[in-house]
């Protein structure tokens, strides 16, 4: 006999359906095997499936997240995807919650209309040989490419039109090391960007909070300021308000709930 699960669907970085990111919230008694896992974020095909199972010596939530390829060890629009879930839906009497994840302890909480979620900065720092490869996949020259973690390159552009002018050869990106970030000041905003991180399984992400823990102390230090707000200008677009706090970054924004169901695993 299948075993029923809660499943949500959340539109992140937005307060309307059908823009922001997407991102399927599943909620455990204890964990299934990795392959099952998996298998449900791969039939979900959304950029991220978030996985919730209660933490055995506390109040709080374990939280793992897998895109329909593999698991990611950060991830910003299901954490706040599956906060506003908690919050709004399961435990509306909280007003914080705590995730422990491979990033290290993860806290959301209600500011206002906004969720706020506590995140670890990643500042990035000198890329070193910059491979051809990058600029032609891209389509377009970068004015600057610096490194942004493990897994990301970051692209800094004079303008938004040329952000957002960008049609990328994602075949070509799947010849790169590393998925690659796009950025540059707004004309509304401090600052815009786009994601393509095909190397993960996902062409363009609409709206990407892991991103912004690197995009938020690169302009601040830019800009001169530590609160900054951005959007993210793919095709669903979304908006986040960003604080710089040393070693951790502030990301704020807000979500809407569009589906509820139950899965059969």
């Amino acid at each position: 006999m299948a075993e029923t699960i809660p499943l949500y669907q959340v539109d992140a970085f937005t307060d309307r359906p059908f823009a922001g990111n997407p991102a399927a919230v599943c909620l455990y008694e204890e964990w299934l095997d990795d392959d099952v896992l998996q298998a449900i974020a791969a039939e979900n095909n959304l950029s991220e499936t978030a996985f919730l199972v209660p933490h055995l010596e506390t109040e709080e939530w374990e939280l793992r997240w897998m895109t329909p390829r593999c698991e990611v060890d950060l991830c910003g629009h299901a954490t706040l995807a599956s906060a506003w879930v908690l919050l709004s839906e399961v435990q509306p009497e909280r007003d914080r919650v705590v995730f422990h994840t491979q990033s290290g302890p993860l806290t959301v909480a209600r500011k206002g209309e906004l969720l706020e979620m506590d995140f670890p900065a990643i500042p990035p720092h000198a890329a070193g040989n910059v491979p051809p490869a990058l600029a032609a996949a891209l389509g377009a020259e970068p004015t600057e490419v610096q490194l942004a973690g493990k897994h990301n390159y970051l692209c800094v552009f004079d303008e938004q039109a040329q952000v957002a002018a960008l049609e990328p050869d994602i075949r070509s990106m799947h010849g790169l090391e590393r998925s690659v970030i796009v950025t540059a000041p707004g004309d509304q905003v401090d600052f815009v960007s786009r994601f393509f991180a095909p190397l993960v399984g996902v062409d363009e992400d609409p709206v990407t909070g892991s991103t912004h823990c690197t995009l938020a102390p690169y302009w601040a230090g830019k800009l001169g300021k530590t609160t900054l707000t951005a959007r993210q200008i793919s095709a669903r677009g979304g908006e986040l308000e960003c604080e710089t706090r040393g070693a951790r970054v502030l990301l704020r924004g807000r979500a809407v709930t569009v589906l509820r169901g139950e899965l059969h695993v």
